[in-house]
């Protein structure tokens, strides 16, 4: 039998309400960080995607036990052993590389496959690899994997190149349980990099100064059981906001921190789109035409990355032509090939693509290569006339809970299937 493959049939604008699931960027790094505690971690909120299935599945070889129940995910490290993780789930997504600095400071060792994931573009560790050996740690980058010995982790100050999300974790991490003060200058601000530090601090860890470029730990022996709450995806809600821009729709978008998506707000709103905030809420509305942006990707507070190509796909829909740099990862540009499938006109030279939007779109046969660009697709279907068909939609059940299911509740016309044989081109 064949994989699940998207149906969409276009033409239907988005209106209603959709709530917001967990953060999976905050969501894999907690519970990695789970193991540097005496006692277990309760994380509710999380959400119900099959990459918090692969991390439970790595934290399990490794003698972790870790049990899910619907949003909930119960942690206990008790039987945490050193060595390394079971190669075919550590191997499957980029996020197995959160355990570097975890497992360092929690047994003193560590040995990792090289990380797999989303082939979004080079997303190199030796920062990482840097600020560990800076804490004392001893470091074998090889090309099969990374081997990583510690028999005591100090403080030190890091100065990052540029602001690594995962590596800012990762060091965050590592250094809660390192002797004296560690500071991370230039650390990436995203909010799952607060996140995570409000679940350690929760746990008893020290960190003061997440959310902005300078975070400071303070080392502690030993940490604690906790409770902790994920935060909201901004990315699924700028995710539904684009959506609902894209498709002259009007969608009220709850668990929503919409400081989080502030330069998503503001592009939405040049574009010609009302824009409503509450306390946990946003509300995207279209009626008229929407008029082509210019934009770039940029480490957060900047327009975020993950949320790139689904703006290409809004704009396909824009009156005029929209210039996209893609500042951080080289293949973020790779739906584009999809896009045009459908009709869309679109140059790409280098990180710059051109949208020339305002061109109608039809169905095609498509192909998911990743989780962002299998949510543009999704988006482009949604404006296509006919019946789109998107396969590999794995992808998207890596990084959204439910992603058919809530869009189905708001008008959206998609439905999962078994493959259908390959159409002509």
């Amino acid at each position: 039998m064949g994989e699940d493959c998207l149906l969409i049939e276009g033409g239907s604008p988005l209106r209603g309400e959709v709530v917001v699931s967990g953060s999976k960027n905050a969501a894999l790094p907690e519970m990695a960080a789970a193991i540097l505690a005496s006692g277990p971690l309760r994380l509710s909120n999380v959400p119900e995607i099959e990459d918090v299935g692969t991390m439970c599945a790595i934290l399990a070889s490794l003698g972790v036990t870790a049990v899910r129940d619907g949003d909930r995910v119960h942690i206990d490290p008790s039987g945490l052993r050193g060595g390394r993780p079971e190669l075919t789930a550590a191997g499957r997504m980029r996020a197995s590389l959160l355990l570097l600095g975890p497992l360092l400071a929690a047994t003193g060792e560590a040995d990792l496959p090289r990380p797999g994931g989303d082939d979004i573009g080079a997303r190199r560790i030796e920062q990482h690899v840097v600020g560990l050996r800076l804490m004392g740690a001893e470091v074998d980058d090889s090309g099969a994997g990374i081997r990583a010995r510690a028999a005591h982790l100090h403080g030190a100050h890091i100065l990052l190149d540029m602001p690594t999300v995962t590596g800012t974790e990762n060091l965050m991490m590592a250094a809660v349980r390192a002797e004296g003060i560690t500071i991370i200058s230039n650390a990436a601000r995203e909010p799952h990099v607060v996140d995570l530090a409000l679940c350690l601090n929760s746990m008893g860890a020290r960190i003061s100064g997440a959310g902005t470029d300078r975070v400071v730990v303070e080392g502690v022996p030993v940490l604690h059981q906790a409770e902790h709450r994920v935060r909201s995806d901004y990315i699924e809600a700028g995710t539904f906001a684009l959506a609902a821009a894209a498709t002259s729709g009007d969608l009220l978008i709850q668990d929503a921190f919409t400081d989080d998506l502030t330069q998503l707000l503001h592009k939405l709103r040049q574009a010609g789109c009302a824009v409503e905030e509450g306390a946990g809420w946003v509300r995207v509305s279209r009626r008229g035409q929407l008029s082509a942006v210019d934009m770039t990707t940029w480490p957060h507070p900047g327009f975020a990355t993950d949320l790139q190509s689904q703006y290409v796909a809004l704009m396909t829909q824009a009156r005029g032509d929209s210039t996209v740099w893609e500042a951080l990862y080289e293949n973020r540009f790779r739906p584009v090939e999809q896009l045009r499938r459908l009709g869309a006109r679109i140059e790409v030279e280098g990180r710059i693509a051109v949208v020339h939007g305002g061109h109608p779109l039809f169905a095609a046969d498509l192909e998911v290569t990743d989780i962002r660009s299998g949510a543009a697709l999704v988006i482009a279907g949604l404006c296509a006339e006919g019946t789109t068909i998107c396969r590999n939609v794995r992808h998207l059940d890596r990084g959204y809970q439910n992603l058919v299911g809530k869009l189905a509740l708001v008008g959206g016309r998609l439905s999962r299937r078994r493959e259908p044989p390959l159409t002509g081109t």
